[in-house]
């Protein structure tokens, strides 16, 4: 059913678990629920379940006849739905309804094409506590997203990805496969296990972290592609003030990434539809404003603009340590953490570089402003504030995320957050304010890229919520975009009156 275009089911499946849903089992009792029935299958063979919660009823009650029954006919006794199919991946059962696309034959020949939504919440296994920021694309294609903080994700897709397959990636766990059919019409909650890599500690003394991070950024070129390319992305930015939102902005955009050889072209953001909404009184003379969000997130790709703390001529200034082997997309990454050396008192960033072990490139870095000088960065991160107010940064965090997509590296997800507090001169409380920025690389292409024209260019070293002149309920149409957690849904709903039906914006 995965990884072949057509109809045939888990083709690449070993023997055993094409026959997990023949294997004659046993259940206890005259009667049993479907919930109780599933935790048995699951005990006496193994294999996990995913499935949307809505599709199954729980307490359905049927009759195991006091005899055994092969795994089908239960999950049919279980569902009591013939349009509820099975597939087998690994060692999950994966349970859901398929849809078919719409019929578009009558559609006219220049209309666009027909898309389907298909999300879910990605889960630890063992705790169900969510997975924030894991990586989720189509096999083989370059389209894909991340989960929200709380685990959520959107992705639209459209026939020709019917027959694909979904992997979701987090650091630390196996990746997840699942059919692409599997998942419209369904809100699956996906479990991720978690992938112990025993590495003794003798081996890991046994490595340099100074000739590992020389050959990382000496395989820049190797890893990430000496040709431009075209990248579709979400961008949103927000300011929360009292843990209320004040500013909230959005926008697809369209991204020039030029060549990762040595090239005099700079990265261009064309903006291709935006919306902003705002919660400000006219009371409000403390109105905070990110400082170039579209820019900051351009500079945040780290392998096209060589971070600080990859860059030879700082290796002097930063203490490098190899601290653990994990998975990562399947694969080992070596985790080196870095910090500035203590002779060292200006604000440099401290953090984890995980870097593939195979081929030295960086699939993802997390990282800070060292906590003990972040004050010192001042207001530089914000538009100016009025004057009788001052501003203390108390952190800064950033993360980059890179996909590997057969053989090469693009940029996935990149994100900021920074906290700080603002003191009027003769106030004796202060404001906390949260500010963030992210942006979600939804698709990509290396042919026909061409740069933009010069009047096509957004204004990246501006405030970018200034550029954007309203609201759009019919704002996001056929694009992806990140599925807003769930707080931001709760406050934003508040602001219905002013803001329009933000609800639009979560339909499939």
């Amino acid at each position: 059913m995965t990884l072949v275009v057509g109809l045939l089911m888990l083709t690449l499946h070993s023997f055993t678990q094409e026959n997990v849903l023949d294997r004659q089992l046993l259940l206890p009792g005259n009667s049993i629920k479907a919930s109780r029935a599933l935790s048995e299958i699951s005990r006496l063979t193994g294999y996990l379940f995913t499935y949307d919660s809505q599709i199954i009823n729980p307490g359905r009650t049927f009759s195991p006849e006091g005899r055994e029954m092969p795994v089908r006919e239960i999950l049919d006794s279980v569902t009591a739905d013939t349009a509820i199919v099975y597939a087998v991946l690994g060692r999950h059962i994966i349970l859901f309804r398929e849809l078919a696309f719409p019929d578009n034959a009558d559609a006219p020949a220049d209309s666009l094409p027909v898309f389907l939504s298909i999300g879910g919440k990605i889960v630890d296994a063992a705790n169900s506590e969510p997975l924030p920021y894991a990586t989720i694309g189509i096999s083989h294609r370059g389209k894909g997203t991340v989960t929200n903080y709380n685990g959520d994700f959107i992705l639209k897709i459209s026939e020709e990805n019917l027959y694909d397959t979904l992997t979701v990636s987090y650091v630390g766990y196996v990746n997840r496969l699942l059919p692409v059919r599997s998942l419209p019409g369904n809100v699956m909650t996906i479990t991720m296990d978690r992938d112990f890599i025993p590495i003794p500690e003798i081996i890991i003394r046994a490595q340099d972290p100074m000739m590992i991070i020389r050959k990382t950024v000496s395989s820049v070129t190797s890893n990430y592609g000496t040709t431009p390319a075209l990248l579709t992305g979400f961008y949103r930015e927000g300011v929360y003030r009292r843990k209320e939102p004040q500013i909230y902005s959005e926008a697809v955009v369209k991204i020039y990434k030029s060549p990762y050889a040595r090239s005099l072209q700079n990265d261009q953001i064309k903006v291709i539809r935006s919306r902003k909404m705002e919660n400000l009184e006219v009371k409000d003379t403390l109105a905070v404003r990110l400082k170039a969000g579209l820019s900051a997130t351009l500079a945040l790709d780290g392998m096209r603009h060589l971070f600080d703390f990859l860059d030879p001529q700082s290796f002097d200034t930063y203490e490098y340590h190899l601290t653990d082997i994990v998975s990562i997309d399947d694969q080992s990454a070596f985790v080196i953490s870095f910090r500035q050396k203590q002779w060292i008192t200006e604000p440099l960033m401290q953090g984890d570089i995980y870097i593939n072990v195979d081929n030295y490139s960086v699939v993802l870095a997390e990282f800070e402003v060292n906590p003990l000088y972040v004050d010192q960065t001042g207001e530089s991160f914000i538009s100016r504030l009025p004057w009788e107010f001052s501003m203390k940064p108390e952190y800064v965090r950033y993360r980059a995320r890179y996909r590997n997509v057969d053989g090469r590296y693009y940029l996935a997800h990149v994100r900021g957050d920074l906290g700080f507090t603002a003191r009027g001169r003769k106030k004796v409380f202060s404001s906390r304010f949260n500010v963030f920025f992210e942006l979600a690389i939804t698709e990509h292409r290396t042919e026909n890229v061409a740069r933009f024209d010069h009047e096509e260019l957004a204004p990246v070293h501006s405030v970018f919520s200034r550029t954007i002149d309203g609201y759009d309920t019919r704002f996001w149409k056929d694009f992806d975009f990140l599925k807003p957690e769930e707080d931001l849904v709760e406050a934003l709903e508040k602001l219905k009156v002013r803001l329009g039906e933000f609800a639009g914006q979560q339909e499939p």
